[in-house]
């Protein structure tokens, strides 16, 4: 009789960790790739945050500037986060000094960007996103063959697969039609 029931408790094991597997086979595995293998300053609170979160997501990364002719652009860049964050679009924001336009600290870009535009998507620390010292992640798009930003507000629309599908200047409207089709092009896209 003890036999029996250490048997069936073994049984019982057996066919738990079966299905714990069988489960965990069928969950698809989003694998990190290598442009998002970072973490950057978030802006808020410049706590540290993966860019792997977003890994099979469409992302728009743009270099941001709260003094520049195209700050307006914040407003279509939420507008475009709001509409197709359900179908998994991200917009990433990345202040930047670079072309003298930005204000001097962390808590007041956010501060700006907020009430002025009422921007939510992600947004992380002040960094440069040009040259030898460009933040990791504008370094690595710029070596997929990203158009390095040559003024405030370049796009870079990165697919799930977490590959460059092109850049953008600053003259490309958020809200554009050939800009959003792309876009949307991208989201139906699987990897």
């Amino acid at each position: 009789m003890q036999r029996n029931a250490l048997f069936t408790r073994w049984l019982f094991g057996m066919s738990w960790l079966l299905s714990c597997s069988v489960v965990s086979a069928a969950e698809p595995t989003q694998a990190c790739p290598p442009l998002l293998k970072h973490t950057l300053l978030r802006l808020q609170d410049e706590k540290p945050q993966s860019l792997c979160q977003y890994s099979g997501k469409v992302i728009l990364a743009v270099n941001t500037a709260s003094f520049c002719g195209f700050t307006r652009q914040y407003k279509g860049l939420e507008d475009l986060h709001q509409k197709y964050q359900g179908r998994g679009l991200v917009v990433l924001g990345f202040p930047s000094n670079d072309f003298n336009q930005e204000k001097s600290s962390n808590k007041e870009i956010a501060d700006f960007c907020e009430n002025t535009f009422g921007v939510k998507f992600p947004m992380f620390a002040a960094s440069s996103v040009k040259g030898p010292q460009a933040n990791v992640f504008f370094r690595d798009l710029i070596a997929q063959g990203a158009t390095p930003p040559r003024w405030n507000f370049y796009k870079y629309l990165i697919g799930r697969d977490g590959k460059l599908i092109d850049s953008y200047s600053s003259m490309t409207e958020p809200d554009s039609r050939s800009f959003t089709a792309v876009v949307e092009k991208a989201l139906a896209a699987r990897p």
